[in-house]
């Protein structure tokens, strides 16, 4: 079928847009001129899209309702039966919502996509299959995954497993609470500012932001390239260390992927603390949403890893207290630009790109006045500051980015880990749906003071539960060096053991 060529008024409206002055008889000699370029696009319009191949039979599964749902943690249930043998055999895994399983409905949290199915299974899903796992649906997400708060999701909030009138953190909550309640095994998240760490926090379980390009991003719906990571949540250290090493390392399609070092990190999971040198981050204690509570539970785990072997010592790392306003552009016009200017496809990369799932989303437009709060508020934020700046806060918040990832690369040549509260405070109270637009936004986003910054920098960092307090999980949160998750995951496995 051949391309939408353009009227003579047409090329003069987009020349327009660009500051020219076009008459008429430009204007057509203009569009005579695009004639080739258009023959082109028929061309390749023509040509079969070389995607991956599907190999596991699946049906769409079905919504889940009422008692099948009680903490409105399914998108769809699904059975889709891996390979007979592997690391992961019998093993039952939730896909966040924001990844492709193909055959099976996929929302981002959206009503919008409501009717969009995709064609291609995300590298990690096929991974995970590969490996024998079953995928036992897709797990509910933030609305475009912009919420640290499990509110803003469609069609319904989703509640925290230990307090239903409060949140699961976000904006992998659906992942964080099917694994809380034992509805999986494991579950994947993805993480842009926490989004991993908070619910894994707030639900009391295991979440892993690996480093920066380990694990592959293909086929899942992107946030912003710098930022975007997808990790593994589980009930315990050893299933998450499991996951990782099935998803873990380069697949050819992913630019976020430079060599990355996959090692077998359950190969010196039992190795203990001892001799380790862990430095408790000061100013992760300090942040203006700090609850005491969370404080001692965290500063009470430390304690326990010293007794285990460990030299914690305090650091003071005074970037970190600024770090997520170092964050803030680049997450802002990233993904004002990525998300809905180029409907999540993007130029200038090379990949795999899911047509169908940028063309679905591309119907945004039509559906704008339904966008969640914290959504709104940052594509006006964006547009505004690109429109007065171009893009120069963009580009200064990557060159600090460079400046804070020194600064800790600096603390882990004297520690080998760092540690602090994942979220300064406990899991708050859902809004009620009345709620002013005020308060909406703020339970999106004022929990990610200490986990946004590493996903500027890249570090990985794990949460593992280290308490409760009124009935509500408290999470410590693990800082290691570029791909040391097995150091990682050595440290957060002793303190389990021990606690």
């Amino acid at each position: 079928m051949a391309v939408r060529r353009p009227t003579t008024e047409q090329v003069k409206e987009l020349a327009a847009r660009f500051g020219m002055t076009m008459s008429a008889e430009e204007a057509e000699t203009y569009r005579h001129l695009m004639a080739g370029t258009f023959d082109n696009y028929d061309l390749v319009d023509a040509l079969a899209d070389p995607l991956p191949a599907i190999r596991y039979p699946r049906t769409p599964g079905h919504r889940p309702e009422g008692a099948d749902n009680p903490n409105n943690a399914w998108y769809v249930k699904t059975s889709i039966k891996g390979a007979p043998e592997g690391p992961l055999a019998g093993k039952k895994v939730a896909i966040k919502d924001n990844a492709c399983v193909a055959g099976v409905p996929m929302a981002i949290g959206a009503g919008y996509l409501e009717r969009f199915v995709p064609e291609v299974d995300a590298t990690v899903v096929t991974r995970i299959l590969d490996a024998g796992g079953e995928i036992v649906g897709k797990a509910v997400c933030e609305y475009m995954c912009l919420s640290g708060g499990s509110h803003t999701s469609w069609p319904a909030p989703v509640l925290n497993p230990h307090k239903p009138t409060h949140s699961a953190g976000g904006s992998s909550s659906g992942s964080a609470v099917v694994v809380a309640t034992g509805e999986a095994d494991m579950a994947l998240g993805g993480d842009q500012g926490g989004s991993i760490r908070i619910p894994a926090a707030w639900c009391g379980i295991v979440g892993l932001k690996p480093t920066y390009g380990l694990v592959p991003y293909s086929g899942i719906f992107p946030v912003e390239l710098t930022l975007d990571h997808v990790g593994p949540m589980t009930r315990n250290v050893r299933d998450n260390a499991l996951l990782l090493e099935v998803i873990a390392g380069e697949d050819g399609l992913d630019p976020r992927q430079y060599a990355p070092r996959v090692t077998p990190y359950l190969a010196t999971i039992e190795d203990g603390v001892d001799g380790l040198r862990i430095g408790v981050v000061k100013e992760g204690f300090a942040m203006p949403e700090s609850e005491e509570d969370v404080n001692a539970a965290v500063r009470q785990g430390a304690e326990c890893l010293a007794g285990l072997g460990a030299v914690v010592e305090e650091v003071s790392l005074p970037i970190h207290a600024i770090g997520r306003a170092i964050w803030t552009p680049t997450i802002i016009e990233g993904l004002v630009d990525l998300v809905m200017r180029h409907n999540a496809g993007g130029t200038n990369q090379r990949g795999l790109f899911v047509n169908g799932l940028t063309d679905a989303h591309g119907r945004w437009r039509q559906h704008a006045d339904e966008l969640s709060p914290s959504l709104k508020t940052v594509m006006l934020a964006g547009e505004f500051l690109f429109r007065q700046y171009g893009g120069r806060f963009y580009g200064k918040s990557q060159n600090l980015i460079r400046s804070m990832r020194a600064s800790y690369e600096a603390a882990l040549k004297r520690y080998d880990l760092l540690l602090m509260p994942t979220t300064p405070q406990k899991a708050t109270a859902l809004p009620p749906p009345d709620a002013p637009i005020e308060e909406v936004f703020d339970r999106a986003l004022e929990m990610n003071r200490n986990t946004a910054p590493f996903c500027a920098t890249g570090h990985p960092a794990i949460s593992i539960p280290c308490g409760t307090n009124d009935g509500l999980p408290i999470g410590l949160m693990l800082i290691g060096r570029h791909f040391e998750e097995a150091l990682i995951y050595r440290a957060a496995q002793a303190f389990e053991s021990a606690s």
